[in-house]
């Protein structure tokens, strides 16, 4: 039957992805390189506006490290929804060489084509990027000082459903399957660095958040392998939870000041981070790293907002959560000080009286809010 060779097929190719995780390289060490290559994709729908205004900001506070060859920006062009569905290809092997040629990029959402929409079922431009360049960690910072949260998301970004999600089988017209992988390589990785971060930043607890008593083997592995992690950390408390009840407990005011740094995988980060950027104030405020050993990507966790672009409102969009991303950019690559620049620029921004940015064609611009970032700075 050919979807038992699709099978087999698939397990070597995983297979061989974990021998490469043995030997990966050590991550860059960015304070050694001459120069940083800093790439911006502008993504489609709302992403080229929200773009244009975040480059905007990043130009003025990084004037002079482009002016003294220190830094160096480049437009990376062709990953737009146009180009790949004209193509019929989700990421372009020359918008791919472009990026490979840059060390971090900041990225505009981008729009998953499919049927639904009379395009072509493709596969989504973010989880391409994410295998290509091994960006095997997806970190999401939540902050909301008046309520005492201070939460770090550390999603695990190669595996689970989503490495495979576009090779299930039709094993006939009643049934489908899909697969859901977990390798022990790929779950120490995302560990240690929760583990890392949280000593480096005074934390005490990391949460594993899982569904282990359902999913035996790929989330009992991820499970086994953070507390193995964990024993190398005993300054750490790790705690077990179930996806399903740690939904509940974001939103339950007398447990959310007790979590700190989070650590989970691929899908149920992807769920839960959407819900604690809502508990922030919306998937607008919320900047997202994606981050790999040689390759690293920034960008906003909302979608394109195509609905915006039909209404003729994207001028409208909210920047901030693209502003957020460029920040933790800039304190990847170690310049520490800037972020705490463009951090403080737009948490003034955000709290801004005058601005209301609804997103609707009653709110405040894209460049409205750009404009009151670039006046705390």
């Amino acid at each position: 039957m050919s979807y038992i060779q699709d099978f087999e097929k698939l397990v070597q190719e995983q297979l061989k992805r974990v021998e490469r995780m043995k030997n990966e390289p050590p991550a860059i060490d960015y304070s050694g390189l001459d120069k940083i290559i800093i790439g911006f994709v502008d993504g489609d729908g709302i992403g080229p506006v929200i773009m244009k205004q975040t480059r905007r900001v990043l130009d003025e506070i990084l004037r002079e490290d482009v002016a003294e060859g220190r830094v160096e920006m480049r437009t990376v062009e062709g990953l737009t929804l146009e180009n790949r569905v004209a193509r019929k290809e989700t990421l372009p092997a020359e918008v791919l060489e472009q990026i490979r040629q840059c060390n971090v990029f900041l990225k505009g959402p981008t729009t998953t084509p499919n049927e639904t929409m009379n395009m072509p079922n493709l596969e989504s431009a973010n989880v391409a990027l994410r295998r290509e360049l091994d960006l095997f960690a997806n970190v999401r910072p939540i902050s909301i000082p008046e309520r005492g949260i201070d939460w770090t998301f550390f999603r695990e970004n190669t595996e689970g459903e989503y490495i495979v999600g576009s090779h299930g089988v039709a094993v006939s017209d009643d049934m489908c399957v899909d697969f859901k992988i977990t390798t022990t390589q790929g779950t120490e990785r995302i560990a240690r660095m929760a583990f890392e971060y949280a000593r480096a930043n005074g934390k005490n607890r990391v949460e594993c958040v899982t569904k282990a008593n359902i999913m035996k083997k790929t989330d009992g592995k991820f499970l086994e392998v953070v507390h193995k992690v964990g024993e190398e950390y005993p300054d750490i408390r790790v705690e077990d939870w179930y996806i399903d009840i740690m939904t509940a407990n974001l939103i339950n005011e007398e447990m959310q000041k007790d979590f700190q740094v989070f650590v989970m995988p691929n899908l149920y980060g992807d769920i839960i981070t959407d819900e604690a950027a809502q508990i922030q104030g919306g998937v607008g405020t919320a900047g997202s790293a994606n981050i790999g050993n040689r390759y690293a990507m920034f960008e906003a966790i909302h979608g394109s907002a195509p609905r915006m672009v039909e209404e003729g409102i994207e001028d409208r969009a909210n920047p901030e959560s693209l502003m957020k991303a460029a920040e933790l950019m800039l304190r990847h690559i170690g310049f520490a000080q800037e972020a705490d620049r463009l951090r403080k620029a737009v948490d003034i921004a955000a709290a801004d009286p005058s601005l209301h940015m609804t997103g609707t064609k009653e709110g405040s611009t894209t460049e409205e809010f750009t404009e009151a970032v670039l006046k705390a700075l």
